[in-house]
């Protein structure tokens, strides 16, 4: 009996390489076939760096730059919700980009550093939310184009258990819809 399946197994051994070996002709003959054509380069002339035009910029990486600048980011102190007078200047120029645009809505987003609980860091988020909108409708914009929410601790936008990651993270953000 050991004999038969030994003879079964060396049997086939032999069928699974004849097979193997019969498939590697064709891949040669298909591999003959194939040609590859170098494709032409275009030869350059020299230029001095003035002389070379630039792509003009998409108007639309212009506007989103500058409404980065615009919409930048507010921070707060450590358990804090209070505007803080370094970023009154930036809520000036939101204020300001929104009354020449009058169709912009806004989102206020508060966010927390990871510390305390989700459930405090929730309301902390939206307190601080709601005193960036607050300024602004104190500025003059209409409160129906300023929405809140609150994402407490779970967007940060500086990873790390650090100071300088946590003061980056106490903030509220603008995200504009048009």
């Amino acid at each position: 009996m050991k004999k038969v399946l030994g003879l079964l197994l060396v049997g086939s051994i032999a069928v699974v390489f004849a097979l193997s070996l019969s498939g590697c002709g064709s891949k040669e003959e298909v591999m003959e076939d194939i040609t590859i054509e170098p494709e032409p380069v275009e030869v350059i002339e020299e230029t001095v760096a003035g002389d070379i035009p630039l792509d003009p910029v998409p108007e639309e990486t212009i506007y989103i730059d500058i409404l980065s600048k615009v919409f930048a980011d507010i921070n707060f102190e450590f358990d804090q919700y209070r505007v803080l007078d370094h970023d009154v200047p930036t809520l000036e120029g939101v204020a300001a980009w929104l009354r020449e645009n009058p169709e912009v809505r806004v989102l206020v987003e508060g966010h927390c550093d990871e510390r305390g609980t989700n459930e405090y860091n929730m309301a902390l988020g939206e307190q601080r939310a709601l005193a960036a909108r607050r300024y602004l409708v104190n500025l003059g914009i209409d409160s129906g184009r300023l929405t809140t929410i609150s994402y407490g601790e779970e967007r940060p936008v500086s990873f790390g258990s650090t100071e300088d990651a946590w003061s980056e993270n106490r903030r509220a953000h603008f995200a504009v819809s048009m």
